[in-house]
């Protein structure tokens, strides 16, 4: 049956629907309530446009300032200048897209890769990791410093490194829906990850173990306390290369592949 004409037909990306509409649209929304409250939490700028969001934490690494795609641009070119307008030259920003780009680089963009958004249904059964570490929540201000400690040598982000402990992860950051946690060898912080409770699922971000510490299910451990802290909703996560085997013994499953971009 054909479409009566100048009927709407839903895209899937209005406004005024339902996050549930689909699980991209969930996982779209979701990231961008993560990106709003980390530069919330960095006293940041959070700027959005028809087609886009763009959170500035106040540095200049890429890990502070995320740039999200948040429905089917009409014109790439008027949203990626809107993206970049949103950054003082010298400041370097993540560019998400979950839906396929043109080539972007005539804009001053780089290419970083096509990484998978993963999904982790309710419905899975796994095992829970067996890890000697001892994985808390960081509820103190010495905790998320351990956590930004370790996210910035682990992960690595060098460009972090001169930032006051603190800087990043402080206290504001869980004090809403996103809890921080750190695993312990002894008393040394040796793994983290972050979880982000939105539209209905868990953000599981940032993601790090120290070289000394891999190898021993560091990362999954850390994985599954992020994944599992709201126990009755799923979890969303944009994987890595390296973090795809893990993610899928603990229940992730591959949707589509993303398309991640740099403005150096």
């Amino acid at each position: 049956m054909l479409p009566d004409e100048g009927e709407h037909l839903t895209t899937g990306w209005e406004d005024d629907l339902a996050p549930t509409d689909s699980l991209v649209r969930q996982a779209v929304l979701a990231h961008v309530s993560w990106a709003r409250a980390l530069t919330t939490a960095a006293r940041g700028t959070f700027s959005e446009g028809e087609s886009w969001c763009a959170g500035r934490g106040g540095g200049a690494s890429a890990l502070l300032n995320w740039a999200i795609v948040t429905r089917p641009p009409r014109d790439w070119a008027q949203t990626v200048d809107g993206v970049t307008a949103a950054y003082p030259d010298g400041v370097s920003a993540i560019v998400i897209s979950p839906f396929p780009t043109p080539d972007l680089t005539s804009h001053g963009l780089a290419l970083v890769g096509h990484p998978p958004l993963m999904f982790r249904p309710t419905s899975t059964t796994t095992s829970p990791p067996s890890t000697p570490l001892d994985v808390r929540e960081a509820t103190t201000d010495r905790q998320l410093q351990d956590a930004e400690r370790v996210l910035v040598e682990g992960y690595p982000m060098p460009d972090m490194a001169a930032l006051p402990p603190g800087d990043f992860y402080r206290p504001d950051v869980v004090a809403g829906p996103t809890r921080v946690f750190v695993g312990y060898d002894g008393e040394a912080p040796v793994a983290t990850a972050a979880a982000h409770s939105a539209a209905g699922v868990t953000v599981v971000e940032n993601v790090a173990v120290l070289a000394t510490a891999r190898g021993k299910g560091a990362g999954a451990a850390l994985t599954w306390a992020a994944t599992t802290t709201w126990p009755g909703q799923g979890a969303v996560l944009i994987a890595s290369d390296d973090g795809q085997p893990v993610y899928e013994r603990l229940g992730y499953l591959r949707v589509e592949r993303w398309t991640c971009w740099l403005r150096p």
